[in-house]
């Protein structure tokens, strides 16, 4: 039976292309179920401003009249601005085992990058960074944390029987929490505050943030991450959408916020509860119980997993030893939530910094994804 195409046009199909993981995965416990609502709105042209510099098209494969495989195609101008190249991004790629649905996804995307005039294929990314990017290669049998992809171990086979070849791997780490502050960062952090004036700023909640700092802890972010691989540089309105979407659910005790003499923010580190079994529970839909899942998991007094999102230093005070301070504040916490397991973000397997960030710690590399990459 031959693959059918078609490009999502109507709300059905969207939620139709939202859901289709959580079927596909049903039977599988790694598996992290996205939040409906957060999926919608991230492919809602009047809601993520990424629009105002992204054309996207989403399209859905069928079989037999059953949805078989789905993929997102994007061209990201403002990144092919910076990055000087002629890119289409794929992303919320999810197929059956099936290599004639994946070609045709891949097809699909490839010939619609191709008439806007693009010459490379890359992903699986997002739109930003701040969406899901990276197939995974190794760490099948592990817990899937809200903030990462998930796939079955087969799609790395599809994508190279298309041609995709590598780009760059991600690698990630899974810690065990020292039962106390380790006496060479408690000592580096403390040289680091005395040496360049700086502190801990322990602000208690969305709104003290921005009353206090506004969106400048955006601001950090988005200058720390220009340098690394396929960044797409935020503007001000994309800053305040990523600030309200995410920040107002953060446990604060797990936000971090550096400051110098002058007040100004020059690092930002922020983790939250692994919230993915209560996710496993309710589909990802919040309504009309699943918020009760998910408010327990996110304002638990102790927790198992706990999942690092994001670290940044502002670029001038970079190579000074900042970064102890994110741990010199959150080993007490992980402690007092009886946390037994940290897992990494997904870290650039050539950001020799990050990867130091965790010398000090117990740890396992237990994750690896990758970005692909076809000349079309």
């Amino acid at each position: 039976m031959p693959i059918e195409i078609k490009e999502v046009r109507t709300k059905k199909e969207l939620k139709q292309f939202v859901r289709f993981p959580i079927k596909l995965y049903k039977d599988n416990s790694c598996f992290c179920p996205p939040l409906e609502f957060d999926e919608l709105n991230t492919l809602n042209p009047e809601k993520n401003p990424a629009f105002e510099v992204c054309d996207h098209v989403l399209f859905l494969a069928y079989k037999n009249a059953e949805i078989v495989g789905r993929i997102a195609g994007i061209v990201n101008h403002r990144a092919n601005k910076k990055w000087k190249v002629k890119k289409t991004r794929f992303g919320w790629i999810d197929f059956i085992d099936d290599l004639e649905v994946s070609k045709a996804l891949f097809d699909a995307v490839k010939n619609w990058g191709k008439a806007k005039g693009m010459e490379v294929m890359n992903g699986p990314v997002g739109f930003t960074d701040f969406d899901h990017q990276g197939l995974m290669l190794a760490g099948f049998e592990y817990n899937s944390p809200m903030a990462s992809l998930y796939n079955y171990e087969y799609y790395i086979r599809h994508f190279e029987n298309y041609g995709l070849e590598k780009d760059i791997d991600w690698i990630e780490f899974k810690i065990t929490p020292p039962p106390t502050i380790p006496e060479r960062m408690e000592r580096v952090a403390k040289l680091v505050m005395g040496k360049y004036n700086v502190k801990v700023d322990k602000v208690r909640s969305a709104k003290e943030l921005k009353k206090k700092y506004g969106y400048a802890y955006m601001d950090v972010l988005d200058e720390a991450y220009q340098p690394l691989y396929n960044y797409s540089p935020l503007t001000d309105k994309q800053k305040r959408y990523y600030a309200d979407m995410y920040f107002p659910m953060v446990n604060f005790d797990f936000v971090t916020i550096i400051t110098n003499e002058k007040e100004e923010i020059v690092g930002v580190g922020v983790g939250m509860p692994n919230i993915s079994d209560a996710l496993r529970k309710c589909g990802g839909n919040l309504f009309p119980f699943g918020f009760i899942y998910v408010l327990r998991a996110l304002k638990a007094k102790k927790m198992k997993r706990f999942d690092l999102l994001l670290i940044a230093v502002r670029s001038d005070y970079q190579n000074k030893g900042i970064n102890a301070l994110f741990f010199y504040d959150q080993i007490p916490y992980f402690n007092k939530y009886a946390i037994q397991e940290v897992e990494t973000t997904s870290i650039l397997e050539t950001n020799s910094k990050s990867i130091a960030n965790y010398e000090l710690f117990e740890k396992n590399l237990h994750k690896r994804r990758r970005a692909y990459v076809l000349h079309i």
